[in-house]
Protein backbone atom coordinates (compact mmCIF):
# COMPACT_ATOMS: atom_id res chain seq x y z
CA UNK A 1 0.00 0.00 0.00
CA UNK A 2 1.33 3.25 -0.88
CA UNK A 3 0.25 4.64 2.80
CA UNK A 4 2.74 2.06 4.39
CA UNK A 5 5.66 3.73 2.11
CA UNK A 6 4.89 6.98 2.86
CA UNK A 7 5.07 6.29 6.78
CA UNK A 8 8.59 5.30 5.92
CA UNK A 9 9.18 8.21 4.55
CA UNK A 10 7.94 10.70 6.74
CA UNK A 11 9.84 8.49 9.64
CA UNK A 12 13.28 8.65 7.16
CA UNK A 13 12.00 12.85 7.32
CA UNK A 14 12.09 13.29 11.35
CA UNK A 15 15.68 10.66 12.01
CA UNK A 16 19.49 11.78 11.31
CA UNK A 17 20.39 10.83 7.95
CA UNK A 18 23.36 8.55 7.98
CA UNK A 19 25.18 6.35 5.41
CA UNK A 20 26.79 3.90 7.74
CA UNK A 21 24.65 1.44 8.03
CA UNK A 22 26.18 -0.33 5.28
CA UNK A 23 29.16 -0.99 7.93
CA UNK A 24 26.94 -2.67 10.38
CA UNK A 25 27.11 -6.50 10.96
CA UNK A 26 24.55 -8.28 9.83
CA UNK A 27 22.48 -10.23 12.89
CA UNK A 28 19.92 -12.26 10.93
CA UNK A 29 17.08 -11.20 8.53
CA UNK A 30 13.64 -10.95 10.02
CA UNK A 31 10.92 -13.15 8.65
CA UNK A 32 10.02 -11.31 4.92
CA UNK A 33 6.38 -12.43 5.46
CA UNK A 34 5.41 -11.30 9.22
CA UNK A 35 2.54 -13.43 10.52
CA UNK A 36 -0.26 -12.36 12.74
CA UNK A 37 -0.24 -11.55 16.31
CA UNK A 38 0.59 -14.30 18.24
CA UNK A 39 -0.43 -15.14 21.74
CA UNK A 40 1.79 -13.63 23.93
CA UNK A 41 1.05 -15.92 27.23
CA UNK A 42 3.35 -18.63 27.47
CA UNK A 43 1.62 -21.80 28.37
CA UNK A 44 2.62 -24.51 30.50
CA UNK A 45 5.08 -26.81 29.39
CA UNK A 46 6.31 -30.03 31.39
CA UNK A 47 10.08 -30.03 30.50
CA UNK A 48 13.07 -28.14 30.16
CA UNK A 49 13.47 -29.10 26.29
CA UNK A 50 10.01 -28.50 25.80
CA UNK A 51 9.99 -24.99 27.77
CA UNK A 52 13.50 -24.59 25.19
CA UNK A 53 11.54 -25.36 21.94
CA UNK A 54 8.52 -23.71 22.67
CA UNK A 55 10.58 -20.61 23.42
CA UNK A 56 11.92 -20.78 20.06
CA UNK A 57 8.72 -20.91 18.08
CA UNK A 58 7.40 -17.74 20.03
CA UNK A 59 10.61 -15.91 19.15
CA UNK A 60 10.56 -17.20 15.38
CA UNK A 61 6.70 -15.92 15.93
CA UNK A 62 7.74 -12.31 17.28
CA UNK A 63 5.72 -13.16 20.35
CA UNK A 64 9.06 -11.65 22.67
CA UNK A 65 6.89 -11.83 26.09
CA UNK A 66 5.80 -15.37 25.38
CA UNK A 67 9.16 -16.59 24.51
CA UNK A 68 11.24 -15.03 27.18
CA UNK A 69 8.43 -16.74 29.67
CA UNK A 70 9.20 -20.00 28.23
CA UNK A 71 13.13 -19.78 28.26
CA UNK A 72 13.26 -18.35 31.65
CA UNK A 73 11.48 -21.66 32.57
CA UNK A 74 14.09 -23.60 31.17
CA UNK A 75 16.76 -21.30 32.41
CA UNK A 76 15.47 -22.02 35.79
CA UNK A 77 16.06 -25.73 35.93
CA UNK A 78 19.90 -25.20 34.15
CA UNK A 79 20.58 -21.89 35.52
CA UNK A 80 24.06 -22.27 34.12
CA UNK A 81 23.58 -22.07 30.66
CA UNK A 82 25.09 -18.93 29.56
CA UNK A 83 23.40 -18.82 26.03
CA UNK A 84 20.06 -19.38 27.54
CA UNK A 85 20.62 -16.79 29.66
CA UNK A 86 22.20 -14.66 26.60
CA UNK A 87 19.18 -15.60 24.80
CA UNK A 88 16.35 -14.29 27.74
CA UNK A 89 18.25 -11.16 28.12
CA UNK A 90 17.57 -10.51 24.67
CA UNK A 91 13.74 -11.19 24.66
CA UNK A 92 13.12 -9.36 27.57
CA UNK A 93 15.27 -6.31 26.27
CA UNK A 94 13.05 -7.04 23.34
CA UNK A 95 9.73 -6.72 24.55
CA UNK A 96 10.68 -3.68 26.77
CA UNK A 97 10.76 -5.57 29.81
CA UNK A 98 13.63 -2.92 31.62
CA UNK A 99 13.49 -4.27 35.18
CA UNK A 100 13.81 -8.16 34.30
CA UNK A 101 16.03 -7.23 31.74
CA UNK A 102 18.41 -5.63 34.33
CA UNK A 103 18.82 -8.79 36.15
CA UNK A 104 19.49 -10.84 33.83
CA UNK A 105 22.13 -8.03 32.73
CA UNK A 106 23.91 -8.18 36.47
CA UNK A 107 23.85 -12.12 35.76
CA UNK A 108 24.78 -12.08 32.46
CA UNK A 109 27.63 -9.60 32.95
CA UNK A 110 29.13 -11.99 35.76
CA UNK A 111 29.48 -15.30 33.38
CA UNK A 112 30.43 -12.74 30.56
CA UNK A 113 31.94 -9.44 31.21
CA UNK A 114 33.05 -8.46 28.44
CA UNK A 115 30.00 -8.65 26.19
CA UNK A 116 29.23 -4.96 25.69
CA UNK A 117 24.84 -4.86 25.73
CA UNK A 118 24.62 -5.81 29.60
CA UNK A 119 27.08 -3.38 30.30
CA UNK A 120 25.66 -0.83 28.44
CA UNK A 121 21.99 -1.57 30.14
CA UNK A 122 23.51 -1.53 33.85
CA UNK A 123 25.78 1.42 32.64
CA UNK A 124 22.08 3.02 31.92
CA UNK A 125 20.74 2.19 35.39
CA UNK A 126 23.24 4.20 36.63
CA UNK A 127 22.44 7.34 34.73
CA UNK A 128 19.07 6.74 35.55
CA UNK A 129 20.04 6.39 39.22
CA UNK A 130 21.97 9.56 39.33
CA UNK A 131 25.36 7.92 39.65
CA UNK A 132 27.02 9.71 36.66
CA UNK A 133 30.36 9.00 37.56
CA UNK A 134 30.11 5.20 37.98
CA UNK A 135 27.98 5.51 34.30
CA UNK A 136 30.92 7.73 33.26
CA UNK A 137 33.60 5.16 34.14
CA UNK A 138 31.34 2.15 33.28
CA UNK A 139 31.50 3.80 29.57
CA UNK A 140 35.14 3.92 29.68
CA UNK A 141 35.30 0.20 29.87
CA UNK A 142 32.47 -0.63 27.33
CA UNK A 143 34.09 -2.91 24.50
CA UNK A 144 35.42 -0.58 21.51
CA UNK A 145 34.89 -3.57 18.54
CA UNK A 146 31.28 -4.96 17.48
CA UNK A 147 27.97 -3.53 17.50
CA UNK A 148 29.40 -1.15 20.10
CA UNK A 149 31.73 0.06 18.39
CA UNK A 150 29.22 2.82 17.01
CA UNK A 151 27.31 3.14 20.21
CA UNK A 152 30.19 3.83 22.06
CA UNK A 153 31.63 7.26 21.57
CA UNK A 154 27.80 8.67 22.06
CA UNK A 155 27.90 7.08 25.15
CA UNK A 156 31.04 8.10 26.59
CA UNK A 157 30.47 11.32 24.80
CA UNK A 158 27.42 11.87 26.82
CA UNK A 159 28.28 10.13 30.49
CA UNK A 160 31.53 13.18 30.04
CA UNK A 161 29.04 15.88 29.52
CA UNK A 162 27.11 14.75 32.06
CA UNK A 163 29.93 15.52 34.78
CA UNK A 164 30.24 18.60 32.54
CA UNK A 165 33.48 17.48 30.85
CA UNK A 166 33.61 19.33 27.67
CA UNK A 167 36.82 18.56 26.60
CA UNK A 168 36.60 14.41 27.25
CA UNK A 169 33.21 14.94 25.74
CA UNK A 170 33.91 16.40 22.14
CA UNK A 171 36.72 13.88 21.95
CA UNK A 172 34.91 10.69 22.13
CA UNK A 173 32.89 12.24 19.64
CA UNK A 174 36.60 12.81 17.39
CA UNK A 175 36.08 8.84 17.12
CA UNK A 176 33.84 9.20 14.56
CA UNK A 177 36.18 10.54 12.37
CA UNK A 178 37.78 7.07 11.08
CA UNK A 179 34.43 6.19 10.42
CA UNK A 180 32.78 6.29 6.73
CA UNK A 181 29.34 7.63 7.09
CA UNK A 182 29.18 9.05 10.46
CA UNK A 183 29.63 12.90 10.28
CA UNK A 184 25.89 14.30 10.43
CA UNK A 185 26.03 12.21 13.73
CA UNK A 186 29.07 13.77 14.84
CA UNK A 187 27.94 16.69 14.10
CA UNK A 188 24.22 16.57 15.31
CA UNK A 189 25.57 15.28 18.77
CA UNK A 190 27.90 18.23 18.90
CA UNK A 191 25.46 20.51 18.49
CA UNK A 192 23.49 18.97 21.56
CA UNK A 193 26.38 18.86 23.73
CA UNK A 194 27.30 22.27 23.16
CA UNK A 195 23.75 23.53 23.75
CA UNK A 196 23.49 21.42 27.03
CA UNK A 197 26.34 22.62 28.43
CA UNK A 198 25.56 25.94 28.05
CA UNK A 199 28.66 26.72 25.24
CA UNK A 200 26.18 29.40 23.65
CA UNK A 201 28.52 30.28 20.67
CA UNK A 202 29.68 26.95 20.21
CA UNK A 203 26.45 25.81 19.66
CA UNK A 204 24.96 28.08 17.59
CA UNK A 205 28.12 27.45 14.93
CA UNK A 206 27.14 23.70 15.30
CA UNK A 207 23.35 24.08 14.82
CA UNK A 208 24.28 26.78 11.76
CA UNK A 209 26.94 24.00 9.93
CA UNK A 210 24.33 21.01 10.12
CA UNK A 211 21.13 23.34 9.15
CA UNK A 212 23.55 24.62 6.02
CA UNK A 213 24.96 21.85 5.18
CA UNK A 214 21.71 19.90 4.58
CA UNK A 215 19.95 19.96 1.11
CA UNK A 216 16.52 19.30 2.71
CA UNK A 217 15.73 19.70 6.37
CA UNK A 218 14.80 17.06 8.94
CA UNK A 219 12.59 17.80 11.73
CA UNK A 220 14.14 16.44 14.38
CA UNK A 221 17.27 18.74 13.78
CA UNK A 222 15.19 21.50 12.82
CA UNK A 223 13.44 21.49 15.77
CA UNK A 224 16.28 20.83 18.26
CA UNK A 225 18.21 24.09 16.19
CA UNK A 226 14.89 25.95 16.24
CA UNK A 227 14.41 25.26 19.98
CA UNK A 228 18.14 27.07 20.58
CA UNK A 229 17.21 29.66 18.54
CA UNK A 230 14.00 30.34 20.36
CA UNK A 231 15.32 30.40 24.12
CA UNK A 232 18.60 32.45 22.78
CA UNK A 233 16.38 35.38 21.48
CA UNK A 234 17.02 34.59 17.97
CA UNK A 235 12.91 34.20 17.33
CA UNK A 236 12.85 35.14 13.37
CA UNK A 237 15.84 32.98 13.07
CA UNK A 238 14.33 30.16 14.60
CA UNK A 239 10.59 31.34 12.39
CA UNK A 240 12.81 31.40 9.06
CA UNK A 241 13.97 27.79 10.07
CA UNK A 242 10.98 26.61 10.63
CA UNK A 243 9.10 28.20 6.97
CA UNK A 244 12.38 26.90 5.14
CA UNK A 245 11.39 23.24 6.37
CA UNK A 246 8.02 23.34 5.05
CA UNK A 247 9.23 24.32 1.57
CA UNK A 248 11.76 21.08 2.14
CA UNK A 249 9.04 18.66 3.02
CA UNK A 250 5.47 17.94 1.94
CA UNK A 251 3.96 17.22 5.21
CA UNK A 252 6.42 20.12 6.99
CA UNK A 253 3.26 22.35 8.11
CA UNK A 254 2.16 19.32 9.89
CA UNK A 255 5.09 19.50 12.01
CA UNK A 256 6.60 22.78 12.15
CA UNK A 257 2.90 24.60 12.69
CA UNK A 258 2.82 24.39 16.76
CA UNK A 259 6.46 25.87 16.63
CA UNK A 260 5.37 28.64 14.53
CA UNK A 261 2.63 29.08 16.46
CA UNK A 262 4.66 29.48 19.75
CA UNK A 263 6.86 31.94 18.34
CA UNK A 264 4.01 33.95 17.43
CA UNK A 265 2.56 33.81 21.06
CA UNK A 266 6.13 35.01 22.54
CA UNK A 267 6.18 31.61 24.12
CA UNK A 268 9.73 30.49 24.77
CA UNK A 269 10.07 26.23 24.44
CA UNK A 270 12.34 24.36 27.15
CA UNK A 271 15.47 22.27 25.78
CA UNK A 272 14.86 18.58 24.36
CA UNK A 273 17.85 17.59 25.94
CA UNK A 274 17.56 18.88 29.54
CA UNK A 275 20.05 16.43 31.28
CA UNK A 276 22.69 13.91 30.09
CA UNK A 277 20.21 11.26 30.51
CA UNK A 278 18.47 12.65 28.11
CA UNK A 279 21.20 13.12 25.85
CA UNK A 280 22.37 9.58 26.15
CA UNK A 281 18.24 9.00 24.83
CA UNK A 282 18.88 10.80 21.60
CA UNK A 283 22.07 8.99 21.00
CA UNK A 284 20.24 5.44 21.84
CA UNK A 285 17.69 6.51 19.28
CA UNK A 286 20.32 7.68 16.61
CA UNK A 287 22.14 3.59 16.78
CA UNK A 288 18.31 2.34 16.40
CA UNK A 289 17.97 4.53 13.49
CA UNK A 290 20.87 3.29 11.92
CA UNK A 291 20.03 -0.06 12.57
CA UNK A 292 16.63 -0.04 11.25
CA UNK A 293 16.61 -2.15 8.04
CA UNK A 294 16.12 -5.77 7.31
CA UNK A 295 18.88 -7.61 8.02
CA UNK A 296 19.34 -5.56 11.40
CA UNK A 297 15.88 -4.56 12.64
CA UNK A 298 15.91 -7.14 15.74
CA UNK A 299 19.01 -5.10 16.84
CA UNK A 300 16.97 -1.82 16.51
CA UNK A 301 14.59 -2.93 18.35
CA UNK A 302 16.92 -2.99 21.35
CA UNK A 303 18.35 0.21 20.98
CA UNK A 304 14.51 2.30 20.45
CA UNK A 305 13.76 -0.08 23.91
CA UNK A 306 16.64 1.31 25.83
CA UNK A 307 15.40 4.84 24.17
CA UNK A 308 12.17 4.61 26.21
CA UNK A 309 14.20 3.28 29.42
CA UNK A 310 15.76 6.44 29.40
CA UNK A 311 12.86 8.53 28.09
CA UNK A 312 9.48 6.92 28.27
CA UNK A 313 7.79 9.03 25.83
CA UNK A 314 10.17 9.85 23.47
CA UNK A 315 7.67 9.77 20.50
CA UNK A 316 9.96 8.79 17.30
CA UNK A 317 11.07 5.84 19.62
CA UNK A 318 7.67 5.30 20.66
CA UNK A 319 7.05 4.68 16.68
CA UNK A 320 9.61 3.30 15.70
CA UNK A 321 9.22 0.10 18.20
CA UNK A 322 5.67 0.49 16.69
CA UNK A 323 6.96 0.20 13.11
CA UNK A 324 8.72 -2.83 13.78
CA UNK A 325 5.95 -4.65 15.81
CA UNK A 326 3.46 -4.22 12.13
CA UNK A 327 6.41 -5.42 10.38
CA UNK A 328 6.81 -7.75 12.12
CA UNK A 329 2.51 -8.58 11.75
CA UNK A 330 2.43 -7.84 15.57
CA UNK A 331 -0.88 -5.59 14.60
CA UNK A 332 -2.29 -4.47 17.50
CA UNK A 333 0.82 -4.10 19.81
CA UNK A 334 1.80 -1.64 17.43
CA UNK A 335 -1.84 0.11 17.32
CA UNK A 336 -0.93 -0.04 21.05
CA UNK A 337 2.32 1.52 21.32
CA UNK A 338 0.90 4.22 18.45
CA UNK A 339 -2.05 4.92 20.35
CA UNK A 340 0.44 6.00 23.63
CA UNK A 341 2.24 8.75 21.67
CA UNK A 342 1.94 11.67 23.85
CA UNK A 343 -1.24 14.20 22.11
CA UNK A 344 1.31 17.12 22.72
CA UNK A 345 4.47 15.62 20.95
CA UNK A 346 4.71 17.03 17.01
CA UNK A 347 4.71 13.70 16.53
CA UNK A 348 1.39 12.79 17.67
CA UNK A 349 -0.57 13.28 14.28
CA UNK A 350 1.96 11.02 12.07
CA UNK A 351 1.14 8.65 15.01
CA UNK A 352 -2.35 8.94 14.41
CA UNK A 353 -2.32 8.22 10.75
CA UNK A 354 -0.15 5.20 11.69
CA UNK A 355 -2.96 4.00 13.89
CA UNK A 356 -5.31 4.70 11.09
CA UNK A 357 -3.30 2.48 8.63
CA UNK A 358 -3.01 -0.28 11.62
CA UNK A 359 -6.80 -0.51 11.81
CA UNK A 360 -6.75 -0.89 8.08
CA UNK A 361 -4.75 -3.88 8.42
CA UNK A 362 -6.51 -5.40 11.02
CA UNK A 363 -9.72 -5.43 8.90
CA UNK A 364 -11.21 -2.03 10.95
CA UNK A 365 -11.32 -0.01 7.78
CA UNK A 366 -14.69 1.83 8.97
CA UNK A 367 -12.83 2.79 12.42
CA UNK A 368 -9.77 4.18 9.85
CA UNK A 369 -11.52 5.94 7.50
CA UNK A 370 -13.54 7.61 10.94
CA UNK A 371 -10.88 8.51 12.08
CA UNK A 372 -9.00 9.68 8.93
CA UNK A 373 -12.34 12.05 8.36
CA UNK A 374 -12.25 13.58 11.74
CA UNK A 375 -8.20 14.29 11.32
CA UNK A 376 -9.12 15.94 8.18
CA UNK A 377 -11.75 17.86 10.03
CA UNK A 378 -9.01 18.98 12.41
CA UNK A 379 -6.95 20.20 10.29
CA UNK A 380 -8.73 21.82 7.36
CA UNK A 381 -5.62 23.09 5.52
CA UNK A 382 -3.40 19.34 5.90
CA UNK A 383 -3.69 17.36 2.97
CA UNK A 384 -2.16 14.33 4.99
CA UNK A 385 -5.09 13.01 6.15
CA UNK A 386 -6.90 12.75 3.07
CA UNK A 387 -4.35 10.99 1.36
CA UNK A 388 -4.08 8.35 3.35
CA UNK A 389 -7.92 8.21 3.08
CA UNK A 390 -7.32 7.56 -0.41
CA UNK A 391 -4.87 5.59 0.07
CA UNK A 392 -6.95 3.12 1.86
CA UNK A 393 -10.12 3.34 -0.44
CA UNK A 394 -7.78 2.72 -3.20
CA UNK A 395 -6.49 -0.70 -1.76
CA UNK A 396 -10.35 -1.67 -0.98
CA UNK A 397 -11.11 -1.08 -4.69
CA UNK A 398 -13.51 1.78 -3.57
CA UNK A 399 -11.92 3.68 -6.55
CA UNK A 400 -14.84 6.41 -6.85
CA UNK A 401 -14.37 7.25 -3.39
CA UNK A 402 -11.02 7.15 -3.19
CA UNK A 403 -11.05 9.85 -6.27
CA UNK A 404 -13.28 12.11 -4.14
CA UNK A 405 -10.65 11.64 -1.12
CA UNK A 406 -7.63 12.87 -3.37
CA UNK A 407 -9.57 15.60 -4.75
CA UNK A 408 -10.22 16.91 -1.52
CA UNK A 409 -6.21 16.73 -0.94
CA UNK A 410 -5.13 18.21 -4.10
CA UNK A 411 -7.80 21.23 -3.18
CA UNK A 412 -5.45 21.72 0.25
CA UNK A 413 -2.41 22.23 -1.41
CA UNK A 414 -1.32 25.49 -3.63
CA UNK A 415 0.94 24.95 -5.85
CA UNK A 416 1.27 21.53 -5.96
CA UNK A 417 5.13 21.17 -6.28
CA UNK A 418 7.20 18.55 -7.43
CA UNK A 419 6.92 16.17 -3.76
CA UNK A 420 3.08 15.98 -4.93
CA UNK A 421 3.60 13.49 -8.15
CA UNK A 422 2.40 10.83 -6.43
CA UNK A 423 -0.82 12.19 -5.09
CA UNK A 424 -1.60 12.74 -8.85
CA UNK A 425 -0.76 9.52 -9.68
CA UNK A 426 -2.64 7.87 -7.18
CA UNK A 427 -5.79 9.99 -7.94
CA UNK A 428 -5.13 9.18 -11.66
CA UNK A 429 -5.39 5.45 -10.88
CA UNK A 430 -8.34 6.10 -8.64
CA UNK A 431 -9.92 8.06 -11.92
CA UNK A 432 -9.25 5.17 -14.19
CA UNK A 433 -10.07 2.30 -12.21
CA UNK A 434 -14.04 4.22 -11.52
CA UNK A 435 -14.33 5.09 -15.73
CA UNK A 436 -12.87 8.56 -15.50
CA UNK A 437 -10.00 7.94 -18.25
CA UNK A 438 -10.04 11.47 -19.44
CA UNK A 439 -9.15 12.93 -15.66
CA UNK A 440 -6.80 10.18 -15.13
CA UNK A 441 -5.40 11.35 -18.06
CA UNK A 442 -4.94 14.46 -17.24
CA UNK A 443 -3.30 13.64 -13.99
CA UNK A 444 -0.56 11.33 -15.16
CA UNK A 445 0.58 13.67 -17.81
CA UNK A 446 0.58 16.44 -14.64
CA UNK A 447 2.45 13.80 -12.76
CA UNK A 448 4.78 13.80 -15.55
CA UNK A 449 5.69 17.28 -16.34
CA UNK A 450 6.55 17.49 -11.76
CA UNK A 451 8.51 14.14 -12.30
CA UNK A 452 9.49 13.32 -15.79
CA UNK A 453 11.18 9.80 -15.53
CA UNK A 454 9.30 7.92 -13.04
CA UNK A 455 8.92 4.94 -14.00
CA UNK A 456 5.66 4.02 -12.24
CA UNK A 457 3.98 6.57 -14.48
CA UNK A 458 5.38 6.39 -17.57
CA UNK A 459 4.03 2.45 -16.97
CA UNK A 460 0.76 3.14 -16.02
CA UNK A 461 0.24 6.18 -19.18
CA UNK A 462 1.70 4.06 -21.38
CA UNK A 463 -0.01 1.02 -20.96
CA UNK A 464 -3.36 2.60 -20.77
CA UNK A 465 -2.66 4.16 -23.81
CA UNK A 466 -1.48 0.77 -25.51
CA UNK A 467 -5.01 -0.72 -24.37
CA UNK A 468 -6.47 2.28 -25.74
CA UNK A 469 -4.29 1.82 -28.95
CA UNK A 470 -3.94 5.36 -28.43
CA UNK A 471 -0.15 7.43 -29.00
CA UNK A 472 1.29 4.04 -29.67
CA UNK A 473 4.66 5.01 -30.56
CA UNK A 474 4.62 7.36 -27.38
CA UNK A 475 3.50 5.07 -25.14
CA UNK A 476 5.95 2.30 -26.71
CA UNK A 477 8.97 4.53 -25.99
CA UNK A 478 7.67 5.63 -22.44
CA UNK A 479 7.23 1.87 -21.45
CA UNK A 480 10.72 1.51 -22.81
CA UNK A 481 12.13 4.68 -20.65
CA UNK A 482 10.59 2.80 -17.66
CA UNK A 483 11.98 -0.45 -18.62
CA UNK A 484 15.74 1.27 -18.51
CA UNK A 485 15.27 2.25 -15.03
CA UNK A 486 13.59 -0.58 -13.56
CA UNK A 487 14.73 -3.73 -15.59
CA UNK A 488 13.78 -6.20 -13.19
CA UNK A 489 10.34 -5.07 -12.57
CA UNK A 490 7.96 -7.78 -13.99
CA UNK A 491 4.96 -5.91 -14.40
CA UNK A 492 7.02 -3.12 -16.66
CA UNK A 493 8.55 -5.74 -18.79
CA UNK A 494 4.69 -6.93 -19.08
CA UNK A 495 3.80 -3.55 -20.18
CA UNK A 496 6.28 -3.32 -22.60
CA UNK A 497 5.64 -7.25 -24.02
CA UNK A 498 2.08 -5.99 -24.65
CA UNK A 499 2.93 -3.19 -26.06
CA UNK A 500 4.83 -5.13 -28.62
CA UNK A 501 1.88 -7.75 -28.78
CA UNK A 502 -0.12 -4.61 -29.72
CA UNK A 503 1.71 -3.44 -32.08
CA UNK A 504 1.62 -7.06 -33.87
CA UNK A 505 5.75 -7.55 -33.26
CA UNK A 506 5.07 -10.93 -31.92
CA UNK A 507 8.67 -12.04 -31.36
CA UNK A 508 9.41 -8.86 -29.68
CA UNK A 509 6.38 -9.56 -27.35
CA UNK A 510 7.29 -13.12 -26.33
CA UNK A 511 10.75 -12.59 -25.69
CA UNK A 512 9.44 -9.56 -23.00
CA UNK A 513 6.54 -11.50 -21.74
CA UNK A 514 8.51 -14.52 -20.77
CA UNK A 515 11.14 -12.07 -19.19
CA UNK A 516 8.27 -10.62 -17.34
CA UNK A 517 6.79 -14.57 -16.33
CA UNK A 518 10.68 -15.69 -15.08
CA UNK A 519 10.49 -12.90 -12.72
CA UNK A 520 6.80 -13.09 -11.53
CA UNK A 521 5.90 -16.77 -12.59
CA UNK A 522 2.69 -16.31 -10.99
CA UNK A 523 0.70 -13.86 -11.96
CA UNK A 524 -2.19 -14.22 -13.73
CA UNK A 525 -3.06 -11.34 -16.34
CA UNK A 526 1.26 -11.65 -16.89
CA UNK A 527 0.31 -15.84 -18.15
CA UNK A 528 -2.33 -14.33 -19.82
CA UNK A 529 -0.21 -11.88 -21.80
CA UNK A 530 2.23 -14.87 -23.03
CA UNK A 531 -0.26 -17.19 -23.93
CA UNK A 532 -1.88 -14.82 -26.41
CA UNK A 533 1.48 -13.84 -27.37
CA UNK A 534 2.32 -17.65 -28.32
CA UNK A 535 -1.29 -18.48 -29.86
CA UNK A 536 -0.41 -15.45 -32.32
CA UNK A 537 3.45 -17.03 -33.12
CA UNK A 538 1.25 -20.01 -33.94
CA UNK A 539 2.45 -21.88 -30.60
CA UNK A 540 -0.86 -22.97 -29.53
CA UNK A 541 -0.58 -25.77 -27.30
CA UNK A 542 2.11 -23.19 -25.50
CA UNK A 543 -0.73 -21.15 -25.25
CA UNK A 544 -3.32 -23.22 -23.62
CA UNK A 545 -0.62 -24.29 -21.08
CA UNK A 546 -0.41 -20.55 -20.31
CA UNK A 547 -4.16 -19.92 -19.90
CA UNK A 548 -4.64 -22.38 -17.85
CA UNK A 549 -2.04 -21.07 -15.61
CA UNK A 550 -3.70 -17.83 -15.42
CA UNK A 551 -6.89 -19.79 -14.47
CA UNK A 552 -4.73 -21.56 -11.91
CA UNK A 553 -3.44 -18.33 -9.97
CA UNK A 554 -7.06 -17.06 -10.43
CA UNK A 555 -7.58 -13.78 -11.63
CA UNK A 556 -8.45 -10.62 -9.83
CA UNK A 557 -11.60 -9.97 -12.89
CA UNK A 558 -14.02 -12.46 -12.95
CA UNK A 559 -14.86 -10.73 -16.79
CA UNK A 560 -10.73 -11.83 -17.61
CA UNK A 561 -11.80 -15.29 -16.37
CA UNK A 562 -14.50 -15.32 -18.43
CA UNK A 563 -12.56 -14.50 -21.35
CA UNK A 564 -9.44 -16.81 -20.63
CA UNK A 565 -11.62 -19.72 -20.57
CA UNK A 566 -13.54 -18.96 -23.32
CA UNK A 567 -9.82 -18.96 -25.24
CA UNK A 568 -9.22 -22.21 -23.95
CA UNK A 569 -12.04 -23.68 -25.09
CA UNK A 570 -11.90 -21.71 -29.06
CA UNK A 571 -8.75 -20.16 -29.40
CA UNK A 572 -8.24 -16.65 -29.71
CA UNK A 573 -9.53 -15.72 -33.18
CA UNK A 574 -12.69 -16.29 -31.60
CA UNK A 575 -13.03 -13.68 -29.00
CA UNK A 576 -11.98 -10.12 -28.46
CA UNK A 577 -9.00 -9.53 -26.85
CA UNK A 578 -8.73 -9.15 -22.98
CA UNK A 579 -8.91 -6.25 -21.27
CA UNK A 580 -6.69 -6.49 -17.99
CA UNK A 581 -5.17 -4.51 -15.29
CA UNK A 582 -4.04 -1.26 -15.82
CA UNK A 583 -0.30 -1.35 -15.29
Amino acid sequence: MVSKAMRRLVAAAVAIGLTACAQVPSQGATNSAPPPDKDTQAVPTESVYGSYLAGGLAQRDHAYGAAAAYLERALADDPDNVELLRRTFLLRLSEGSLPRTVELARRFSVVDPHNGLPALVLLIEQMKSGDGSGAAAAADRLPQDGLLRFSSPLVVAWTKAGLKEEKAAIAALDRYDRMRGFEQLKAFHLALIEDYLGNVNGALDAYKKLTAASDRLNWRTTDMAGRFLERHGRAQEAKALYERFIRENSDGADLAAPSIARIAAGKIPPPTVASATDGLAEAMFDIASVLNQSETEDLSLLYAQLTLDLSPKHALAQMLVGEIAESEGRLNEALEIDRRVDPQSPFSWSARLRVAEVLDELGRTDEAIAELKLMASERPQSPQALIELGDILRERSKFAEAADAYEGAVARINPIGREYWSLLYSRGIAFERSGQWPRAEADFQRALQLEPDQPMVLNYLGYSWIEKRQHMDEALQMIQRAVQQRPDDGYIIDSLGWAYYQLGKYPEATRYLEQAIELLPEDPTINDHLGDAYWRSGRHDEARYQWRRALQFKPEDEQEAKTISAKLDQGLGAVPAPNPRGG
